[in-house]
């Protein structure tokens, strides 16, 4: 279903924007028939296989690496020693405040390891197998030191510190406060005078971005120049981060991201293994290439969320909300990795979401614990921005008696208010949440589900019934070179893109925003097709590769298409106009007579006679007739900055199922209604939304990366780890509405995090709101069987459980009573 304000008419001209394409890249990827890192083999290629540490926090007593060296087929083996002087530290490009403090991060430890699986030495081997072999041999002697684990007894006076060398586990202490900056009143103010307060603390728990396709990197060598493939989502800036921290001039360095099997912000990283690759192929001369194992990435690539927020809310006693504060502890792990600090900083400017809150005052402590660290993951401090206001919104509508969304109707901001200012400083520039809202609801069927829910409870059925409500909207685009620069992040927020024409009329598009699954060279094609009036086969999008884009700030943040796009548009407005003069010379007219449409150019009053774009590039190929001090080319490269962030919008609805005797959960229905400005192609547009569904939803109910009292991981396998498979998820009901977004020319907003973003909260408040009557006010993510029932039957949020080191959804997620023992 889409709603839109225009309806297409009959009469309209076809246009490859909004068609429904299927994707070009598809046939190579779902096959497998491409080129992934780990394909690749070099001649004379060696293999890195890594001993990792097995104790979360200990100094290194003695590490003899002479067995493993005389292994069959062992090459070499280094240890930390051997390039302290060398690997400098991980880069952090984002220090959020100025006092922030950085202990830094080796690649391979030195001396001391902080969490359990950071690198101890390096088999280097003619085979993969040899080399992993060889790593048993390593002997090495650990002495522990105190582990970290519990940000709030880590933020206490004297308690056990991670870093030596720093005076206390706090990063950094980041505030915003918007009486402060002037977009709002007095916080405090705001909260002396409230008729009413509600104050919760939620836990976002620790996620695992579980890419399909694990972190692999190739590293070439030919003299003195370096190739790295990476399965990266940022080429471009592993390229810049690469050189400055391994010495190698950049113009040295090539970085390369083939065809790379998701990433979720998993691969928004400079990862130490491949920093190693580059150091290890330089000290040897010769290929490396390292692929992890599963078990490897969930124990050592980085990880999300990890938040504890404490959420108070004031308003009047009709419902009117007057204040807002906000405060966070943010777990960001041994190390700050590369935007590590300034996930939740982000979020800051998203709590106050849709809503008119006129006074609002955020603060985050960022917390050093022993564990892996945490950095970017689809939606990187949106989505629990958004889980804590949805969740608190729920919560005052408890306490004043009053429905739920009748609460976020009577604050949220009006259709007639666009463009409209946040108290956060953020302006929204177009939208209408009750349009969303009221398709949402048409779609659920909700007032025949809570009548349900109303005989359900009469009858004391065991099996109750909640609908949860999610109203978002989020910042993308990311971001306004100014705006990053405000936030001290160590790079812009442009992108860049070029055209070439070839000479048989082919069109190149060379785009600096690299994807990992997003369909890119799908949704470039229309866009070019439409600028230039050429048809959508004869566009091929090149990407990822430093030698062939060689600018660029590669794909995160929901800014392919909003940042990304428009450069592609600018680029192709600039091919038109540098056509314009040759077409003018050629068809013996006035530049200012020509009209430019369907890909041709033809002179005003003068119907069929023109000169099409692509017999222009064939002139110019030729070059016998063209005008004089113009260029023989019509090829044109443009980057965009934006001027402001894009703000999706929608609304996410789910009705849940709860059985109060065994704890299970089961989404009976799911709709939702997102606002994503123009849409490109539907076909995209629906598989980002499920895509984002599923990984929302699963935070929800079946993902959480745990550490036993050690440190240890021990959801480091798939089969402790839970991701849902399509059998574990509902049908899902989606529509969208239309609002151009007015900060971009192709009115784009953003939609790779919508569904990540707004269906957390939505899934949480419906498994409350089938239970609240029973006296559950929270039930801990994810909400597994055994805490449901804990919840229900024993009070608190369920969290308290005998077996804290396992997921406790086991069996449950195909059978509706294979958890009756846990409960019990």
């Amino acid at each position: 279903m889409t709603l839109t304000d225009e309806p297409t008419t009959a009469e309209a001209p076809a246009k490859e924007v909004g068609n429904a394409r299927l994707r070009k890249e598809d046939a190579r990827l779902i096959t497998g028939k491409t080129t992934w890192t780990d394909n690749m083999v070099l001649p004379g290629m060696l293999h890195m296989a890594f001993l990792r540490s097995p104790v979360a926090h200990a100094t290194i007593s003695h590490l003899d690496v002479s067995a493993a060296k005389d292994r069959p087929n062992v090459v070499a083996v280094f240890t930390g020693q051997d390039f302290k002087d060398e690997q400098g530290t991980i880069p952090c490009a984002w220090p959020v405040t100025p006092d922030m403090v950085n202990p830094g991060h080796p690649s391979i430890a030195v001396d001391t390891v902080n969490h359990v699986g950071e690198a101890v030495a390096i088999v280097v081997a003619r085979t993969r197998t040899a080399a992993v072999d060889a790593v048993e041999a390593i002997d090495v002697d650990y002495e522990n030191l105190p582990v970290v684990l519990d940000m709030e007894e880590a933020v206490k006076d004297g308690a056990d510190l991670v870093h030596a060398s720093t005076s206390s586990n706090t990063s950094y202490h980041f505030v915003f406060d918007a009486g402060e900056a002037g977009t709002g009143s007095d916080t405090e103010a705001a909260f002396r005078d409230a008729e009413v307060t509600v104050s919760r603390r939620f836990v976002q728990q620790r996620l695992i971005p579980a890419f399909m396709e694990p972190r692999s990197a190739v590293v070439g060598v030919q003299g003195d120049n370096f190739t790295l493939w990476s399965a990266t989502q940022i080429p471009h800036i592993l390229r810049v981060m690469g050189a400055l921290t391994t010495g190698i001039p950049e113009h040295k360095l090539r970085v390369v991201a083939p065809d790379v099997g998701g990433g979720f912000g998993g691969k928004l990283q400079v990862c130490p293994e491949e920093i190693l690759a580059l150091l290890v192929a330089r000290r040897l001369g010769k290929p490396v290439k390292w692929t992890e194992t599963r078990s490897e990435s969930l124990m050592t690539a980085h990880h999300g969320r990890d938040q504890i927020q404490y959420i108070d809310v004031a308003a009047r006693k009709d419902g009117t909300v007057t204040g807002l504060r906000v405060r966070l502890l943010a777990d960001m792990g041994a190390y700050l990795r590369l935007i590590t600090p300034g996930v939740p900083a982000l979020g800051a400017f998203m709590f106050p979401g849709i809503y008119k809150f006129p006074a609002y005052r955020f603060e985050c402590d960022g917390v050093f614990t022993n564990k892996v660290p945490t950095d970017a993951y689809r939606g990187a401090g949106r989505p629990e921005a958004t889980f804590a206001i949805e969740r608190i919104m729920d919560e005052l509508a408890v306490e004043l008696d009053m429905d739920p969304m009748e609460l976020r109707r009577k604050n949220w901001i009006g259709a007639e208010e666009f463009p409209f200012t946040t108290v956060a400083g953020l302006e929204y520039d177009s939208g209408d949440y009750e349009q969303a809202t009221q398709a949402a609801l048409e779609l659920l069927g909700y007032d025949e589900l809570r009548a349900e829910q109303k005989q359900r409870r009469e009858s004391g059925d065991p099996v109750q019934l909640g609908i949860g409500i999610s109203t978002f909207t989020e910042m993308c685009g990311l971001a306004p070179s100014r705006v990053l620069g405000s936030l001290s992040f160590g790079a812009g927020g442009w992108e860049q893109a070029s055209i070439r024409m070839l000479p048989t009329g082919k069109v190149e598009v060379v785009t600096g925003s690299t994807p990992h699954g997003q369909g890119h060279e799908t949704a470039w094609s229309q866009i070019v097709a439409d600028e230039l009036g050429v048809p959508f086969e004869d566009v091929e999008v090149l990407h990822g590769d430093t030698a062939i884009s060689s600018r660029g700030l590669d794909t995160y943040g929901s800014r392919s298409l909003v940042v990304g796009g428009t450069a592609v548009v600018k680029a192709a407005e600039k091919v038109v106009a540098k056509a314009r003069k040759i077409a003018a010379h050629l068809l013996e007219a006035s530049e200012d007579d020509l009209e430019f449409s369907g890909g041709t150019f033809s002179v005003k009053g003068t119907p069929g006679a023109g000169l099409g774009i692509q017999e222009i590039a064939l002139a110019i190929f030729a070059a016998h007739d063209y005008p004089e001090g113009i260029e023989p080319s019509i090829d044109a490269e443009a980057a965009f900055d934006p001027v402001n962030f894009s703000f999706p919008h929608g609304t996410h609805l789910c009705a849940m199922e709860v059985d109060t005797e065994t704890g299970f959960v089961k989404i009976r229905k799911y709709a939702s209604v997102d606002d994503i400005g123009t849409i490109v192609n539907p076909i995209i547009v629906e598989g980002q939304m499920h895509g984002g569904l599923a990984q929302g939803i699963a935070q929800a109910l079946y993902e959480e990366a745990i550490y036993d009292a050690d440190g240890n991981l021990t959801t480091g396998t798939f089969v402790d780890y839970l991701l849902p498979s399509a059998a574990d998820l509902p049908t899902f009901h989606t529509g969208n509405t239309v609002h151009a977004a007015t900060s971009n020319p192709l009115g784009a907003k953003g939609v790779g995090e919508a569904g990540c973003i707004a269906s957390t909260p939505a899934v949480v408040n419906a498994a409350l709101d089938a239970v609240r009557h029973l006296g559950v006010s929270d039930i801990r993510m994810p909400l597994t069987p055994e805490r449901v029932w804990r919840a229900i039957h024993q009070g608190g949020d369920g969290g308290d459980r005998a077996a804290e080191g396992s997921n406790a959804y086991g069996g449950a997620r195909t059978t509706e009573s294979g958890i009756e023992e846990a409960a019990q």
